[in-house]
């Protein structure tokens, strides 16, 4: 089984200490490439130089996170530019718009997105969005660029089967994690992957984010981690009723495609 992260925060500082073995570990696990997440002006170059120490392993995107919107500028705007011109860098973001938690202001959060769709526009590169609590102005944005886009993904998606069926309808793809595993606020999305197309689904962590809650035994230090995309997985295949190769394959396929991704490198 090959899997593909397309969402892991490698860069975080909690990974400092063992990175190395954080990468081993999600080998030994099927895992063979992963998209580093660049999800600020601090955090993109990082993503870069760990993906080019690390030829055809790992990927990075380069953007800022609707959480750091204010940070964007111009001359933000100017570096995140220069980190696509990169090969290693494979999408822009994360962008999109979080007003569940609104730590930058909102008309801040919809500038950096539009300057952010804009650099997409220009690059052709496919978009790695976040959306959360703000679907309708999400929506109305990314219509104000329709037909200038590429591909794109809602990544680590928890929203509504209304919110599903308008990205599915925009021929967008979705990203799932481990907040599937969450009795107490994913058990809707058990039902809802099942009407995902295979070609459109990927998978994630978004490590050391969400942890899985039914990994057992649960690590002490709760951290989340690569190696647990296949635990993901085996969830993921029996919400949908499919053999877990068959979802895996086409995760991996779907992931391939979208985001340009040469096979593995071989030992």
């Amino acid at each position: 089984m090959q899997l593909i992260d397309i969402g892991a925060n490698l860069t975080h500082d909690s990974f400092d200490h063992d990175r190395d073995a954080v990468m081993q570990r999600a080998r030994a696990a099927g895992v063979v490439q992963m998209v580093v997440t660049g999800a600020s002006r601090e955090h993109s170059p990082k993503a870069l130089a760990l993906a080019q120490a690390h030829p055809g392993e790992l990927f990075a995107t380069a953007g800022v996170h609707p959480h750091h919107a204010s940070e964007y500028t111009a001359e933000c705007d100017a570096e995140m530019r220069a980190l696509l011109a990169h090969d290693e860098v494979v999408a822009v973001g994360e962008c999109g718009l979080d007003y569940f938690r609104d730590f930058s202001p909102r008309p801040a959060q919809r500038r950096a997105f539009e300057m952010q769709l804009q650099t997409a526009a220009d690059t052709g590169k496919p978009l790695f969005l976040h959306q959360r609590d703000a679907h309708d102005d999400f929506v109305a944005i990314m219509r104000n660029f329709e037909g200038r886009l590429g591909r794109a993904v809602v990544h680590c998606f928890t929203g509504s089967r209304e919110e599903l069926f308008d990205y599915l309808d925009r021929d967008w793809h979705v990203g799932i994690t481990g907040w599937l595993c969450d009795e107490r606020r994913g058990l809707h999305l058990r039902e809802l992957v099942r009407s995902i197309p295979a070609g459109r689904l990927m998978i994630e962590t978004d490590a050391p984010y969400l942890l899985p809650r039914t990994v057992k035994p649960a690590p002490s230090h709760r951290r989340n981690e690569p190696m647990y995309l296949a635990h993901i997985v085996e969830e993921l295949a029996r919400d949908r009723g499919e053999d877990i190769a068959t979802t895996a394959a086409n995760a991996t396929a779907a992931t391939r495609a979208f985001f340009g991704l040469p096979a593995p490198p071989q030992g």
